[in-house]
């Protein structure tokens, strides 16, 4: 993944207003943002409930009274009928009301969140579900927890209890309300957009996308960068997943070898370029991990080969480590990343 600033300057340097700008890769939805920030029109695609829910709030057009005023009101719903989980990690990582009032909060999203408001909502409680504790402001609802990833049950509650950690009572609505103030406080151009749930290697995605793009600015996945769904099981519990980690590599990019992860992400470029304009742009940033040998940049050259898309450029964007990049912090077990590059390319198809 990439910082904001990647895909702004992009914009802001060549992009013009109406133009629509897709990523079929777009995680936090940081290349909706930056397009939306600039006027322009994006499209977001991903596999994932997590980030398709985030990258939604990046679209909705809301303030932070609407939002708090939103969630006292499902707060004081005393008909919602709430199922809190049970068990010793729920009770080490959740003070038992925060838990209640979140289950709460989960039942009546699951029910409804067609709102601009409940869209935002959803996405703040899953940024605070869980993260370290502070000292004096608490900014997360859970126990001592890394913010990025989710923590596995038994190594949590061993953790928790060797340290004599417990979940502190935290007042739900505060840390609603900073957040909300933070994300949705500033005037942002109002958006004109679409996140779409789904498969980019699957040409079905994209028959819903109606509009021709000029842009493409994504970052897939790193070639053995495959833990993402057991990462994320909180969050992906909170949007109606299992209470249990989910370990299954349902709808991920395929790591067997570089060969056949080319061959994937080769789709990816093909269904773009079906709804891109002609002469349209691609700037695809791409790294490796220490622990695989594969080079990256032969296998994403390899999976732009025979696509429509002509390489023009290929920029070094430094080493991940130097930034808050996805691909350090959403994974437990990779080393240092390798240098990442920028692929610039042209729809020639």
């Amino acid at each position: 993944m990439f910082p904001l600033d990647f895909p702004y300057e992009i914009f802001k340097e060549a992009g013009k207003k109406g133009q629509w700008a897709l990523d079929p890769f777009c995680g936090r939805g940081t290349t909706v943002y930056a397009g939306r920030m600039l006027g322009l029109r994006t499209i977001g695609i991903d596999s994932s409930p997590v980030a398709v829910a985030i990258s939604q709030a990046k679209l909705a057009n809301t303030n932070p009274r609407a939002i708090i005023r939103e969630v006292k009101r499902i707060l004081n719903n005393d008909s919602t009928n709430t199922h809190v989980p049970e068990g010793i990690f729920w009770e080490k990582a959740y003070h038992p009301d925060v838990l209640s009032a979140l289950c709460k909060i989960r039942e009546e999203l699951l029910n409804d969140c067609e709102s601009d408001e409940r869209i935002a909502l959803r996405a703040i409680v899953l940024g605070a579900l869980h993260g370290p504790k502070q000292k004096t402001k608490q900014s997360y609802f859970s126990n001592q927890c890394q913010r990025t990833y989710a923590p596995k049950p038994v190594y949590a509650v061993n953790f928790w209890n060797k340290n004599r950690l417990e979940p502190d009572y935290v007042n739900i609505l505060s840390i609603i309300e900073e957040r909300a103030n933070k994300y949705f406080n500033e005037e942002v151009v109002r958006s004109k957009g679409q996140i779409i749930t789904g498969d980019s290697r699957d040409s079905n995605t994209f028959k819903t996308i109606s509009k021709r793009v000029s842009w493409i600015i994504t970052s897939p996945p790193y070639y053995g960068m495959r833990t993402y769904i057991p990462d994320q099981w909180l969050r992906l519990w909170f949007l109606g997943g299992q209470s249990t980690v989910d370990y299954s590599m349902n709808g991920q990019v395929e790591h067997a070898s570089p060969e056949m992860f080319a061959a994937q992400l080769k789709k990816v470029w093909i269904n773009s370029g079906a709804v891109a304009k002609k002469r349209a742009q691609m700037v695809i940033r791409f790294g490796g991990l220490n622990d695989r040998k594969a080079d990256p940049l032969e296998i994403l050259y390899h999976s732009l080969d025979d696509t429509g898309w002509k390489i023009d450029e290929t920029k070094s964007a430094g080493f991940a480590s130097q930034g808050n990049r996805q691909a350090v912090h959403i994974n437990t077990d990779i080393n240092s990343p390798r240098e990442e590059y920028d692929v610039w390319a042209t729809w020639r198809g």
